[in-house]
């Protein structure tokens, strides 16, 4: 009570005491609820901390973690920003697939190659180098053959000159007189001994044998052919855990002899270099500290920048300008002018696009390259001096973008709910892979945002639960503190977020079902409304059990139907083949019933896919998860027409595109009431072990040509099919084709005329 103020009433009196006490328990909760933030944020920044600090080491300790994500970021930068196209100083001969349809079968005959080198040394190539090796001799050669017939007996006299028989000689002068490399693969798997390099290495420091890429062994060319020839290359590529092609060794160990990548070794020698300068990291004047390391690889006038273990991420600009001269035409002497001028002062790499000679590659621009593009993306990339950059300071600046990053989010979950930390987080994600993009965008530096990102997703995944579990603490405290001053449905509105309660929906693609029970009315007649809820249950629980089972959302029982929709409210993987699949279960269930009735029950079922509106659907009184929209619709009117066609299962052709295997014959084309497109209906008889029976099959093929012949206006053939398929067809679809035998007689008699376009117009719903 409240004192100076008389009572006017018993009422009055008990209205003020509960004013007070209420007043009372709210100053109470708000005192308590003030001391909660602190201990809420206390409990964040250190669960945070210890999360980011975590996170922070093992970005040091373990960066391999993120190298996949790190690459394919990194791939998608290259596909929106490739390298500025050029003039290139390369050119490509490629042996292709209508070279060798022309030339034959590879390997062709060293004499086809010793030609193609001859013609590119006429046509002023300043070095030639092959994406291939030649590691055994010719076996098309034609000392080769005749050494064949002397051991089998034969007695063969060769005129003078019989040593140009011997088509390796015949490659290893054209070798020899033009300025060419040839080339060898590095490998892991072999033990073959590399041959002697060609040109030198020099170099300062430490020796670059500790740091570079090591193999055990070679695949190399036939001893004359690696004599003559001016320059040997490598042209094994650096392996990925994706195989995509990133990077290229431009130097790399075998047999403790260093050896070029094929792309700087025909730099070297357009150039007319002797050698090599690798610079080291501990090399003097170089200032370097911790492991040694390479820094870069000096070619004649050029410099290449390098990692630490002699690569060189490649910047693909997919080589647009760039000339390809097919093999054969090369062979043949039947080169354009324009093709001829392109090789006078470059270099020219002969490889191969064939699919079935092996060397197509995957690259951040391409699924399939061939690999002899790569080796000229790096001479052109090396040539216009554009290098992608991962400087010494980039992972320094990877963990602080992390740390200072992870101190932010912590800093707004701990004063703030889950919706701003959530846009922190997004935010901030945001601003990292921006800055990264920027930094390629305009340096060419690769700065990894992926790390730090991943550090804000697990802080922020730490953090948020946490929040949750301490807001829903709070929720309960509330119920608690309220619970016996406010009607129950009160204090939870009051516990909850009230948008919750609110009307929404969003727009999703659902495949809809409608079913109903054909006769019901005549069905029910006569019975009392215990015996009718009796067998509307009996009907419904297995049909709905079918339904739930193929993972499909119950709308709405209407009398005797069901509607059912999926992929609403979670996504459903191929939700078309699962609502089918239920359709025929459904019939399946009405089999079982039927076999204890005297009266057998048939259904019908309709069944469309489209874009509908779904979500808490009704008024702000009452409402239900639901799904509207013309595609709903138009499941509704497919399940009537079912009972037009004599069919059970009827589906539009939005489904059907997305079951193709299934045992499907076109009903017709309909102009369904409210619709103005006319829609291509289906039945559905089975699945896909019904699809490939040859009796099914042969079905399927007669009444595809009757719809066509209907569809095109030849009544009479279409009638004669029609005799055709009426004693072939099971019972589930002979009233089928009743309906076109009566609809063939009336067409027959008062023909359409042009007008016809095979559109049957469905007149009621």
């Amino acid at each position: 009570m409240v004192a100076g103020r008389p009572p006017a009433s018993s009422l009055e009196t008990e209205t003020d005491v509960s004013d007070i006490r209420w007043q009372d328990r709210m100053t109470q909760v708000s005192g308590q609820g003030a001391a909660r933030p602190s201990s809420l944020s206390r409990l964040t920044l250190v669960a945070g901390s210890l999360v980011l600090a975590i996170c922070l080491i093992a970005m040091r300790t373990w960066p391999a973690a993120t190298e996949v994500l790190t690459n394919q970021l990194f791939d998608g930068y290259q596909r929106l920003l490739p390298r500025e196209a050029t003039e290139p100083p390369v050119v490509v001969v490629d042996i292709d697939e209508a070279s060798i349809a022309e030339l034959g079968q590879w390997p062709w005959s060293r004499r086809v190659i010793a030609t193609i080198v001859d013609r590119l040394h006429a046509l002023g190539a300043a070095a030639i180098g092959f994406d291939i090796v030649f590691s055994e001799p010719d076996r098309l050669s034609l000392s080769r053959a005749v050494d064949d017939l002397r051991q089998r007996g034969a007695v063969v006299s060769l005129p003078s000159g019989a040593e140009e028989l011997d088509s390796d000689a015949d490659l290893a002068r054209a070798l020899a007189e033009a300025n060419a490399a040839v080339g060898l693969a590095l490998t892991d798997e072999g033990r073959d001994t590399p041959p002697k390099p060609k040109a030198g290495f020099a170099f300062g420091g430490t020796d670059p044998r500790q740091y570079l890429t090591h193999f055990h062994g070679a695949i190399r060319n036939i001893e004359p052919l690696q004599t003559s020839a001016t320059g040997a290359g490598f042209f094994s590529f650096a392996t990925s855990r994706d195989n995509v092609i990133r990077a290229m060794p431009l130097a790399a160990v075998a047999g403790d002899e260093i050896f070029p990548a094929l792309s700087v070794e025909t730099l070297r020698i357009a150039q007319g270099a002797s050698g090599f300068v690798i610079r080291t990291s501990d090399a003097s004047g170089q200032g370097g500290g911790g492991n040694p390391a390479m820094v870069d690889l000096r070619v004649g006038e050029l410099t290449v920048p390098t990692d630490s273990d002699g690569r060189m991420r490649v910047y693909y600009s997919g080589m647009p300008n760039m000339s390809v001269i097919r093999a054969a035409d090369l062979a043949t002497d039947r080169m354009s002018a324009e093709a001829s001028a392109a090789v006078m002062g470059r270099i020219v790499l002969i490889g191969t696009s064939a699919v079935g000679l092996r060397d197509i590659v995957a690259t951040p621009i391409a699924s399939a390259m061939p690999g002899v593009n790569v080796h000229a993306e790096i001479i052109d990339q090396i040539v216009s001096g554009s290098f992608l950059k991962e400087p010494d300071w980039a992972e320094g600046a990877t963990l602080l973008a992390a740390f200072l990053s992870g101190l932010i989010l912590i800093g707004v979950a701990s004063r703030s709910g889950a919706l701003f930390s959530t846009l922190a987080f997004l935010l901030l994600s945001a601003a990292l892979v921006a800055a990264s993009w920027l930094a390629f965008a305009k340096g060419q530096y690769l700065l990894d945002p992926v790390g730090p990102t991943l550090t804000l997703l697990v802080v922020f995944l730490v953090l948020i639960p946490l929040r949750l579990a301490l807001e829903n603490r709070e929720k309960r405290f509330v119920k608690n503190a309220f619970g016996r001053y406010l009607a129950p449905a009160l204090v939870e509105r009051l516990a909850n977020e009230p948008r919750a309660l609110q009307l929404g929906g969003e727009t999703r693609r659902v495949t809809v079902l409608f079913s109903d029970i054909r006769g019901f009315t005549t069905l029910s007649e006569g019975m009392d409304p215990q015996a009718l809820t009796g067998l509307i249950n009996n009907i419904l629980t297995p049909l709905t059990d079918v339904l739930l089972k193929g993972e499909a959302t119950i709308d709405k029982y209407i009398g005797d139907a069901i509607m059912a929709f999926w992929n609403a409210p979670l996504d459903i993987d191929r939700h078309e083949e699962k609502a089918c699949r239920a359709a025929l279960a459904m019939l399946g269930v009405v089999d079982t019933l039927n076999r204890s009735r005297s009266e057998p029950i048939r259904i019908g079922i309709g069944l469309n896919t489209g874009e509908a509106c779904v979500g808490n659907l009704g008024s702000a009184q009452r409402f239900s998860y639901s799904a509207l929209g013309d595609s709903v619709n138009l499941a509704s009117r497919i399940e009537s027409l079912t009972k037009l066609y004599g069919v059970d299962i009827a589906i539009s052709e939005f489904t059907r595109q997305a079951v193709p295997d299934f045992a499907f014959l076109e009903l017709d084309l309909v102009r369904v009431k409210g619709r103005s497109a006319p829609v291509r209906l289906h039945a559905l008889l089975g699945d896909e072990t019904l699809a490939r029976q040859p009796e099914f099959i042969a079905l399927q093929e007669q009444h595809d040509e009757f719809i066509r012949l209907y569809r095109r206006g030849s009544f009479i053939a279409a009638r004669a099919r029609l005799g055709v398929l009426r004693g072939i067809a099971p019972p589930t679809i002979g009233a089928l084709y009743e309906i076109y035998a009566e609809r063939l007689a009336s067409l027959l008699a008062e023909p359409p005329g042009e007008a016809w376009d095979g559109v049957y117009v469905a007149r009621s719903k």
